[in-house]
């Protein structure tokens, strides 16, 4: 009898221990299946893939990672057209130089009329200052003759005194309610100083629009890695042929007064 519940419970320890056995290779085995399937489905069929627990992957976008890094790192840059608005720009500058030697070169008396050589003087009239172009029309009646008729003919006389004043020796004449001035030969000493005058003048104009060349440069290097090096190159050739232009149009300008002076 004693043998026989001996038996019995040697038998029920071995029952045990291959349950035990079985039920841990069966963990082993599943926890062996789910991580091969996380890592490496294509190992598993589908019907135990279907039957294991899915397992969720964090996403990763290499490509949105990297640009991203290259963001933070400064290396993708959203590019800016500087171009137009800088060129836009630089013109403008230049072109005020060039009205302004303009007007400058108008205030300088040749041997020859010109309607534009009184427009500079300013005359006061009832304790206002105004330029003389605002007071009277100016005309030229011949190549040695200016008409000078004022939109109040009781501004007559204070016309007249500013001009008499001005630099360029003039004298005119009443001629009812006009003013007639006859422009007199330049002297010699006169035709130098008046040369001298254009030649700095000139210089002048070059200076602003060299000015104007450098600040358009600055803007370009300041903009580094945000405008393309190519366009940067593009552009600065564009400004130095724009200052070029420019430069010559001021030259010319000179020269052409120059000649008008020393010719009379």
């Amino acid at each position: 009898m004693a043998l026989l519940q001996l038996r019995r419970a040697s038998s029920c320890r071995n029952s045990f221990l291959f349950l035990l056995r079985n039920s841990t290779s069966f963990t082993e085995a599943r926890s062996f299946t789910t991580t091969t399937a996380l890592f490496s489905p294509h190992l598993l069929s589908n019907s135990v893939s279907q039957k294991l627990p899915s397992a969720t992957l964090p996403s990763f976008d290499f490509l949105k990672q990297s640009r991203r890094e290259d963001d933070s790192a400064g290396g993708t840059v959203e590019f800016v057209d500087i171009g137009p608005t800088v060129k836009a720009t630089t013109t403008s500058q230049m072109d005020a130089a060039i009205v302004a030697l303009s007007r400058e070169l108008q205030k300088l008396r040749t041997g020859r009329a010109s309607a534009g050589m009184l427009d500079h003087i300013i005359v006061e009239t009832d304790g206002v200052k105004l330029p003389l172009n605002r007071l009277a029309v100016v005309s030229v009646m011949d190549a040695k003759t200016l008409s000078v008729n004022p939109y109040d003919p009781n501004t007559l006389k204070q016309l007249e005194n500013s001009i008499v004043s001005s630099p360029l020796g003039l004298n005119p004449q009443r001629d009812g309610d006009r003013l007639i001035a006859a422009i007199p030969p330049l002297t010699k000493e006169h035709t130098q100083a008046m040369c001298k005058v254009v030649a700095k003048s000139c210089e002048d104009c070059r200076q602003s629009i060299r000015r104007a060349r450098q600040k358009a440069m600055d803007t370009v290097k300041k903009a580094g890695s945000s405008f393309p090096k190519d366009e940067a190159k593009k552009l600065e050739k564009e400004i130095e042929e724009m200052t070029k232009k420019f430069v010559k149009s001021a030259e010319d300008m000179c020269n052409k007064k120059e000649k008008e002076i020393k010719t009379g």
